[in-house]
């Protein structure tokens, strides 16, 4: 049985690094100071959601779906995703009616959605 490796610290939080490799046919170790991706640190939830929208390829409407989820709430979730990468998310003051028309036209949003959208809600 094979564990997921661990990548920060049970005591501290701190952030963990890989020193010894091993490869099971052959035997060979290899040791040096190795790091993890960034996205080694993120959360299950995070790994689960960032695997459900890279399987619908973006689509943030295949995304609700999938998790059956708003998407007000796919939108922030991905933008918690980011900032856990240690991106900064840049917030846009509001969508202005021709995206939110956009989106709709694209099959990315509802009409129940854009109207309240459209409504600020």
């Amino acid at each position: 049985m094979a564990y997921r490796v661990i990548s920060k610290c049970p005591i501290c939080n701190g952030k963990l690094k890989a020193i010894k490799l091993r490869c099971d046919k052959c035997g060979t170790v290899i040791e040096n100071d190795f790091e993890f991706s960034k996205f080694e640190y993120l959360g299950e939830e995070y790994l689960n959601f960032m695997e459900v929208f890279l399987k619908c390829r973006g689509n943030i409407k295949d995304v609700e779906k999938e998790l059956g989820i708003s998407y007000p709430t796919v939108r922030a979730k991905l933008d918690e995703v980011v900032s856990a990468l240690g991106y900064t998310v840049v917030k846009k003051p509001s969508v202005d009616n021709k995206e939110i028309l956009d989106m709709l036209e694209k099959g990315e949003i509802s009409a129940e959605q854009a109207v309240n959208m459209m409504k600020g809600n």
